[in-house]
């Protein structure tokens, strides 16, 4: 099959089995991490198609969205074989869809400049204006609080800590967002990130005076 053709019926595919969701990992989600991607890829000069499949496909396998990881990875894998994506080009999307999730801060070593882009994307999804609405939206769908200066920003998080325990969205800004632009993997990534980041720290500013009232 045509690589363009198994691109255009993944996009379809991902946008049917993200249709009403919820936590910010929706369509549009996957479709600015997409662009994010081919723009990094470009100037990384990394293997284009490997990329677009791995970044369409990413949140497939999320065990947010999934009842586990293990099933999630195995609907990505019936997706490919159904669309004729050789063997190679499986294990490389594969690999790059099991390794670039954050975690907690406990994620995978990153075998390839591919994986490197699309964690990269993703990453950047995550913040700015755009994360920062995500990160609301995902925090209204799981109940967090705004804001609660009782609980403290959690330090050292196992991948099922970060997951499970309880914590606030402001909070989320210092467990993950505000680490993410020295995460990057990319020099092209780094400096999209130094913008977004800098808004972050507005907002917080911003937040953190209103919160106490003093305008």
């Amino acid at each position: 099959m045509d690589k363009n053709e198994v691109i255009t019926n993944t996009i379809a595919y991902v946008q049917n089995a993200l249709e009403g969701e919820g936590t910010g990992h929706d369509w549009w989600h996957i479709d600015r991490v997409t662009k994010l991607t081919k723009k990094i890829a470009e100037k990384e000069n990394a293997n284009m198609f490997i990329c677009i499949m791995a970044a369409l496909l990413h949140d497939i396998a999320d065990e947010k969205l999934n009842e586990s990881e293990k099933i999630g990875i195995k609907k990505v894998r019936s997706w490919l074989a159904s669309q004729s994506v050789d063997h190679e080009a499986t294990e490389q999307i594969m690999d790059i869809i099991t390794s670039i999730s954050f975690k907690g801060g406990n994620g995978l070593q990153l075998n390839s400049v591919e994986a490197k882009v699309v964690q990269d994307a993703d990453r950047l999804d995550a913040i700015g204006a755009i994360g920062i609405a995500r990160c609301f939206v995902y925090s209204g769908a799981t109940s967090s609080p705004i804001h609660d200066p009782f609980i403290k920003p959690r330090e050292h998080m196992t991948k099922e800590e970060y997951r499970h325990n309880k914590s606030t969205a402001i909070n989320h800004f210092y467990e993950k967002l505000l680490k993410l632009k020295d995460l990057m993997n990319t020099e092209t990534s780094k400096q999209l990130a130094i913008e977004r980041h800098r808004f972050m720290e507005m907002f917080l500013d911003e937040f953190y005076e209103e919160w106490e009232g003093r305008r």
